[in-house]
């Protein structure tokens, strides 16, 4: 995936989650669980675009 399309992907979620938690009315607590999940979600679809996600489920700590 190129990284302007994941450039552009983020400023769009970003974008979209700030309308979200400054134009729709939400007890802070849905808007905080809200922002977490969005975060890690895109954190996750990051991973995944670059290619590091196999690398991070696989990990084994040694002992």
């Amino acid at each position: 995936m190129p990284l302007i399309q994941i450039v552009i992907v983020l400023i769009v979620v970003g974008m979209a989650l700030w309308v979200i938690n400054n134009y729709i009315p939400m007890v802070a607590s849905i808007k905080t669980i809200l922002n977490v999940v969005v975060v890690i979600a895109v954190c996750i679809w990051v991973l995944k675009a670059v290619g590091l996600w196999g690398m991070v489920v696989n990990y084994r700590v040694p002992r």
